[in-house]
């Protein structure tokens, strides 16, 4: 019988049920293991302490490492439909007069492609694919300039950072490649996470992160920020209900795209 598993047999078991579903509430542990609530939330501490899982609001979910960064067109491929749709949605945040930081990344780029030709702001950004495809945007586009980066089809580095330090805006709009409570945003490469992280520093309104509902569960190499330094997540139908309760619960807005606009 389940019940008279040892601690370690009962872990076993958590981790190769995410390794199937990759989320799972608490209620559903109880339920396949036989044992309390606070048993479960015994097994899920000590696997969060191990780096295994994050827990979350109700359950837990398993934490899946990206060693390298992925090739620009990879991961442009992935999600095409939700990019273009949280990228829309994210550009009609932006209001005219307003000065804005946009980093790099496949979400960042459609919310670029998204901004209507006209509009009176400022974009300043390390998004290299997206100021080559624009041609005359239609709005003032200011490259920060820095050291190539041909993964990420963007720039960086000291003098992105010396150039970024001059400057305020009024709302950030990130990407990253991965969100979990626990390590907070987290993207592939040491030199983008000191742009994202000067970007937070330098932004006194509002900070938003675009991202696809991959990325949740996901650990990246490098910490950009903690999941209280972002005011709005903005993201599409795919996240799950466990992960909006448990963001929301830190504070944290959320803005769901999909055939219907919806912010919970």
């Amino acid at each position: 019988m389940t019940k008279n598993l040892i601690p370690a047999q009962r872990r076993e078991r958590i981790q190769e049920h995410l390794a199937l579903n990759k989320i799972v509430s608490s209620a559903e542990l109880c339920g396949m293991l036989d044992v309390s609530e606070a048993t479960i939330r015994r097994d899920l501490e000590w696997l969060e302490n191990e780096g295994v899982i994050t827990r979350t609001h109700g359950g837990a979910i398993l934490n899946q490492r990206i060693q390298l960064e992925p090739e620009y067109q990879q991961r442009a491929q992935r999600f095409p439909e939700e990019k273009r749709l949280i990228g829309a949605a994210a550009a009609a945040l932006i209001e005219d007069g307003e000065i804005v930081f946009i980093n790099s990344g496949t979400t960042t780029t459609q919310l670029i492609r998204h901004i209507r030709s006209g509009a009176d702001i400022t974009v300043i950004t390390n998004n290299l694919s997206a100021a080559l495809e624009l041609g005359d945007p239609g709005f003032e586009l200011i490259l920060v300039g820095g050291a190539f980066q041909a993964k990420s089809l963007s720039v960086a580095g000291g003098f992105a950072l010396r150039n970024l330090s001059q400057v305020y805006a009024d709302k950030a709009f990130i990407g990253v490649d991965g969100i979990t409570l626990r390590h907070g945003f987290t993207v592939p490469s040491d030199v983008e996470a000191e742009v994202v992280r000067l970007m937070f520093e330098r932004t006194h309104g509002p900070v938003n992160v675009v991202s696809d509902h991959s990325k949740w569960g996901v650990v990246s190499n490098f910490e950009a920020a903690g999941i209280e330094d972002v005011d709005r997540i903005v993201t599409d139908e795919g996240l799950e209900h466990l992960a909006r309760g448990s963001l929301t619960a830190r504070g944290v807005d959320l803005m769901i795209v999909g055939e219907s606009l919806e912010k919970v």
